[in-house]
């Protein structure tokens, strides 16, 4: 018998095909997350090159510290703008109000046994006051940066793209287009 006679009769070989079935994984169970968080801005008022971002930086399993923006789960009662609010708060020790939506970022991953649909609101903060502070236990840094370093220092490229859209709003408010008082945009407004 050729080689690619015994390819093909193992291929239809059913009792190969049930070993296989038997050593597959159990189906995880699927459940949906909803968190806020984001962009929280010094120097709105100032020039360009004064304004900075407050980031936090967690280490990965790996050992790297990767750069993001402070979020975190939306807790009974509360809006995806006070939560943004307050995760900004208890991951950086900065106070912010919520200026501006940015968008969401949706993605999966599996912890635990289960798979799970993440959906994470963000918004851009005019900062209001505070210290950084890197306290908060799920968080190894805090920094201020730069509005032009956020796409080199941000690990994930959403978060990148959310940055690019905070810094067209931020241009847009100076620029005349949106003068940063009553009528800026209210989150969800497009």
């Amino acid at each position: 018998m050729s080689a690619a006679e015994r390819s093909n009769r193992s291929r239809r070989n059913p009792r190969r095909r049930q070993a296989r079935a038997d050593t597959e994984a159990p189906k995880l169970r699927t459940v949906r997350e909803t968190s806020a968080g984001g962009l929280v801005v010094d120097g709105l008022d100032g020039p360009p090159a004064t304004r900075c971002a407050a980031l936090i930086g967690r280490t990965d399993r790996r050992g790297r510290l990767l750069w993001s923006l402070p979020k975190g789960h939306i807790e009974q009662g509360e809006t995806a703008e006070q939560t943004a609010m307050r995760e900004v708060a208890e991951e950086t020790g900065i106070r912010g109000t919520v200026l501006a939506s940015l968008g969401s970022i949706d993605y999966w991953f599996v912890t635990e046994g289960r798979r799970v649909h993440k959906t994470v609101h963000h918004y851009l903060l005019r900062f209001l006051g505070g210290e950084l502070s890197d306290e908060d236990l799920e968080v190894t840094e805090v920094a201020w940066v730069p509005l032009s370093e956020l796409p080199s220092r941000l690990a994930y490229a959403d978060e990148r793209k959310l940055a690019a859209i905070a810094t067209r709003l931020i241009d847009d408010m100076h620029d005349g287009t949106n003068n940063g008082n009553s009528s800026a945009p209210t989150p969800g407004e497009k």
